[in-house]
Formats: structure tokens, sequence, C-alpha cells
């Protein structure tokens, strides 16, 4: 399943409108802010497929039934460039578990072609859990898959949920393919063009350096 916010008549297009938009993008704190706000709206999407239970609440004034998660699910985000929507969903899914994971490119001297490394991983037993993998742009796809399998050192996930702002078409595909059936995607937008260089175009640039500044 895919779920495109742009698709829909929804404020979540204000936010990516200004995550793309070059001027808001001089302001760091407006784009973490916006980054933070996807992750909220992901997360009230993601929590309608979360199992409840009814309990009883005690007011001042008498008991009221309510429905209320069975669970939380744990929010794994990859570093760095995915910390302002994890604090998003972490916003909602305010009892849930965190886990975090480094991934970069490494690129090869003088090609546009890169690896993928994956080194720190800090994590909670995945094993049954419902897992948010969160990550601002799903380019080729493929931090996503390897980050994935990473995890899952740890335990099989019992459902995995995919939490991206801005995808390409090529990216969407090619995690759809290599990761497990039933994965859910929920994603801000798609966008149809990646350069060699696997930037997404229109895209919104490196999201990690308009969060954070610039690396070396």
């Amino acid at each position: 399943m895919v779920k495109e916010l742009a698709k829909e008549q929804s404020v979540a297009n204000h936010f990516i409108a200004e995550l793309r938009d070059t001027t808001v993008q001089k302001d760091p704190m407006r784009f973490r802010r916006n980054l933070e706000r996807i992750g909220e709206v992901i997360a009230l999407e993601v929590s309608r497929t979360m199992e409840y239970e009814e309990v009883e609440v005690t007011s001042p004034l008498g008991a009221a039934q309510t429905r209320l998660m069975v669970e939380q699910p744990v929010l794994a985000t990859i570093l760095r460039a995915g910390l302002p929507m994890h604090q998003g969903l972490l916003n909602y899914f305010d009892k849930a578990d965190s886990a975090f994971v480094s991934a970069y490119r490494k690129h090869r001297k003088g090609e546009d072609a890169f690896d993928v490394e994956v080194e720190y991983m800090s994590s909670p037993s995945l094993e049954g859990r419902v897992v948010v993998l969160c990550d601002p742009m799903l380019a080729t796809g493929r931090s996503m898959v390897l980050v994935y399998k990473a995890l899952l050192r740890l335990g099989k996930p019992k459902a995995l949920h995919v939490a991206v702002a801005i995808a390409s078409v090529e990216g969407l595909e090619y995690a759809k393919l290599h990761l497990p059936a039933g994965t859910r995607f929920w994603i801000g937008a798609v966008d149809e063009e990646m350069t060699a260089q696997a930037y997404i175009v229109p895209g919104l640039g490196d999201a990690g350096d308009l969060a954070y500044g610039a690396k070396m």
C-alpha cells in the first residue's frame, strides 16, 4: 500500500511546498519544522492502522469509554536527515521506543556511482513489533533496504511502515520490490525524475544539509 499525501486535499501540501521552496529553505529551523510536521501527519495516518482496545477512563465527573492503542510502534530513523521527521512521529507516538541507524553514500573516486555504508545502530528488540522506518528522501531506495536488513539482526517485525517526505518513482519501486510484502508506504510526494548522482528532481536538495548545515 502506498499513500501519497500530495494527491489529497491536505494541509500537508503546504508543508511539502515550503520544504521545496528555495526561499523558505534559507531558514533551517523552518525546514526542520516542516519535516517534523510531515512526520506528525504521517503518524496520524499510521495510528489508524494500529490495534486498539476498549478501556474506561475516569474523569472528575464520571467514567468514559474510549479506544486506546494496545501497543506503540518502534520508530526507526536513518541519521542524520531523519531526525526532524522522527521528532514529528514521536510527538504523536509519545510512548514509542526508538531505533537509530547511520547510513551514508560512499562515493567512488571519479565516478557518479556510490556504495551505501551502514555503520552505527542503536535499537530495542524488533521481534514481533510494529516498525516505522523513517527517512526524508527515498531516492534509489538502497539505503532504506540496507537499513531494514541491518535491523533484522534485532528481530523480525510483524509489520513495517515506511515514512518518507519525498520519493522518486524508481526508489519507491525498488523499495516495494525488496522490502517485505505488506509494507505500507506513507509519502509526502513522489517525483518522476532522478539525476545521475541519484538526486530526486524536483525534490528539495540535500535534506541533511538543509536541516543541519553543510558537511565536509
